[in-house]
Parts: structure tokens; sequence; C-alpha cells
């Protein structure tokens, strides 16, 4: 026979200990991040893709958390944006050399790349044939005119995100395009 046990009941006048009141500065930052999310993350997707991440979900959601862990040491919440997309870059091309790096390793590397379904629903079937030709330009290049042309940022804040020189942006533009412009043309 088994016997029971009573349940210990609280005394009715002990409290629970009451929430510790909400961070300002914690509260700022949750809803500065969701604010960037909302307003960001689609466009940030759509760069990683374009940049040639092979896993751009997980780039992206890298990037999130990196300005997250940094948000209270950025010095104007407004280049946060600009932080982000600098990030996105980065990560992207961290990425690639690793992957260009482990790939020379592997004996049998993989024939295809398997495109996730939320880059695929990105990329209409009119636009493959350009993001084809746009994978095979060297990562520099390919950074220049996605941000450029697909993000329309101007040549400082595409200096800022790249890491480089106004100068070398507007040179990796202007040999991204002529060679985009000539693979184009080859495949006619």
């Amino acid at each position: 026979m088994r016997h029971r046990h009573p349940i210990p009941v609280p005394e009715p006048d002990v409290e629970a200990p009451a929430p510790a009141p909400a961070d300002p500065a914690e509260l700022e930052r949750e809803a500065g991040l969701a604010g960037l999310f909302e307003l960001h993350y689609a466009s940030m997707l759509r760069l990683a893709v374009l940049l040639g991440a092979d896993d751009p979900e997980n780039v992206v959601a890298e990037a999130y958390y990196q300005i997250y862990r940094k948000w209270r040491r950025l010095r104007d919440t407004e280049a946060a944006e600009a932080y982000l997309r600098s990030t996105v870059c980065n990560l992207t091309r961290m990425r690639i050399r690793h992957l260009q790096v482990a790939r020379k390793h592997v004996e049998n590397p993989p024939e295809e790349t398997v495109v996730s379904a939320e880059s695929a629903a990105l990329l209409r079937d009119d636009q493959r044939v350009l993001i084809d030709a746009l994978q095979q330009l060297p990562a520099r290049q390919r950074e220049a005119l996605v941000l450029r042309h697909w993000l329309g940022l101007k040549e400082g804040e595409i200096a800022a995100a790249m890491g480089i020189s106004s100068g070398s942006v507007k040179t990796h533009t202007a040999r991204g395009l002529a060679a985009l412009t000539q693979a184009m043309e080859a495949r006619r």
C-alpha cells in the first residue's frame, strides 16, 4: 500500500518575489533589434543569396546575433543597418572562403549546391541566368555590383560595407559590370 505525502502549500502571507524590473537599455535593444529585423531581414537575406552564400538564412541569423551582442557599443543606432549589411558581407565572404578550402580537401566534391526553399523563392526563373553569371565573378566584384545595383547603395556606403576605399569600389564595380556584360552576351 502506498502512503500519500501531503503536497506542501505555501503560507498565505508569503509572497513570491516580484519579477525584477526590466532594464531600460535592454528594452531599447530588444525594440531596436525587432525593428531592424522587421525592416531589413528580407533585404539582408537577398544580399546573402546574391553574394553566393550557401546557407543565407544562417548567415543573416549570425549577423543579427552579432549586432545583438554589440548593440550597446554602437555609437549610433541609426548606423545599425550599415553595420548589419557589412556583417552580412563579411560573413558571406568568410563562409565562401571556408567552403573553398573544405572542397579542396574533399575527394568527390558535390556536383550541385542544394538551395534552400527560401533562397529559391527569392530568385525568379528569369533571374537565374543573371545570378549564375554573377556567381562566376570574383567575390569583390560580385559584392560591389550587388550592393550598388540590387541594394542601391552609394559609393561611400559600399566602401563601408566592404571595408575598402571608394576608389576600389569604382574599380570593382566597373570591372564587375564589364565581366558580367561579357558573360551575359556569351550566353545568348
